[in-house]
């Protein structure tokens, strides 16, 4: 199969060393199952489900059928003041599968756009409330919460931020819950629920009466896979209560299935007040996120405003586009009805088994995982993320996508795998590793 573009140049791509891409570059022309095939033809296993999106695998011909059908019968219509069937249904899907009682889902187009949608949501929650003055935002170290500008106030990420100066203020920021002396654990670490207490801090320091919201990803994904401590989480949510601060968990990269449960919210058995999510809620077919939020939250602001007034001033033009929640649909009917979360949650001990067996290789500096999520990091060579950029390369001609985070391998197969398919994943890590 040949790829036939006459020049790479004018593609700007995303998070992307572009010049050293278009040298060699590594382009996807097919996706079937599990597997990709190159633009030289061969064979690439997904290691990551595309960027955690495509957890039924892809080609899903039940998904294309549902795009085509629906943009046939109505490709657009404006999403302000006029709306779809999809959207309401998508919504009732998605709300029966959240916890209680988050049962209210606002659209939007990717995972960076729902938390900044978030964003907005706790602010004028609370100026609802008479509480406008809550301004202050809590993070993390090491957090990931999309690239707009939000998003990117509250990242912890220092690569994603340092350019970019045009940040919100008055964000904070915990300390993430990695522990350079707690190497090779799987699971919830059993020390590290007093980093909670940060939370704590803060409200000493600042008050807690200012603090409006508080951003944390179950598991922090993106940089790396950080499973949360036990008790961590809880005592997140003990302190949000205790001073009147909403809780949102990024469920972006956790939601639909990754742990083995619906969300991770449920899977760690804490009900934040507001959950984001995108990538596999159309399982990568169309672009598309959600805010899911409290029944409390959305009857507070929409009560707030005069009767027949639009209570919410935000949206995008692309919000519950058709084509998106016919995607949506039929993706969140193939989880009902193959039994996809239980397939996560029945594979997961068998990927961690193959995962953790990479602990010998001499490269190899810690692994951790949770559910079917793993990071392997690697002993920084020639400066942090140059191993890392190295070996994603090289696995990539080995015939296997992984996305990696400087010198950290996040590992997420489909739920579709097979145990022979985890076996092919876990092989060529380790002849790739081996020669990091």
């Amino acid at each position: 199969m040949q790829f036939t573009a006459n020049s790479l140049e004018q593609h700007w791509m995303p998070f992307t060393a572009n010049r050293d891409f278009k040298q060699s570059p590594r382009i996807i022309v097919k996706g079937e199952g599990v597997y990709y095939t190159d633009h030289k033809g061969g064979s690439v296993i997904d290691g990551s489900s595309g960027l955690f999106c495509c957890p039924l695998g892809h080609g899903r011909t039940e998904i294309a059928e549902a795009v085509h059908q629906q943009l046939l019968n109505n490709d657009y219509a404006a999403p302000f003041q006029t709306s779809t069937p999809g959207g309401f249904e998508l919504a009732q899907k998605v709300a029966r599968i959240t916890p209680e009682p988050i049962n209210h889902v606002f659209f939007v187009n990717s995972g960076s756009e729902s938390v900044d949608t978030a964003l907005k949501m706790c602010m004028a929650y609370h100026r609802a409330r008479g509480e406008g003055h809550r301004t202050r935002f809590v993070s993390r170290e090491r957090a990931y919460h999309g690239v707009n500008i939000g998003g990117l106030s509250l990242s912890g990420m220092v690569k994603n931020r340092e350019t970019f100066s045009g940040v919100m203020p008055n964000v904070v920021c915990m300390r993430h819950t990695w522990n350079p002396d707690a190497l090779f654990v799987r699971g919830q670490p059993e020390s590290g629920a007093e980093l909670a207490d940060d939370l704590a801090r803060f409200c000493e320091t600042y008050g807690g009466s200012p603090i409006a919201a508080v951003f944390v990803e179950p598991i922090a994904g993106s940089t790396g896979v950080l499973v949360p401590p036990k008790g961590y989480l809880e005592r997140i949510r003990e302190i949000c209560d205790e001073h009147g601060i909403l809780l949102v968990f990024d469920e972006v990269i956790t939601g639909f299935g990754r742990t083995g449960s619906a969300f991770a919210s449920q899977e760690f058995g804490v009900t934040p007040d507001i959950m984001t999510m995108a990538k596999a809620l159309t399982n990568g077919a169309q672009p598309m996120g959600a805010v899911a939020a409290k029944d409390d939250i959305y009857t507070t602001i929409t009560e707030a405003a005069p009767e027949n007034a639009i209570e919410f001033f935000h949206g995008y033009t692309y919000s519950g586009h058709p084509a998106a929640c016919a995607a949506g649909i039929a993706v969140q009917d193939i989880y009902a009805s193959e039994g996809s979360f239980g397939q996560a949650a029945a594979l997961s001990e068998y990927f961690l088994d193959g995962l953790y067996s990479l602990s010998d290789i001499d490269s190899v500096r810690d692994i951790r995982g949770y559910g079917l999520l793993g990071g392997v990091e690697l002993h920084a060579k020639g400066g942090p993320g140059a191993r890392g950029t190295q070996a994603q390369k090289d696995l990539f001609w080995n015939g296997m996508h992984v996305k990696f985070t400087g010198d950290t391998a996040c590992v997420a197969p489909p739920f579709i795998s097979t145990k022979e398919h985890i076996d092919e994943m876990i092989e060529k890590l380790r002849m790739t590793l081996e020669k990091a």
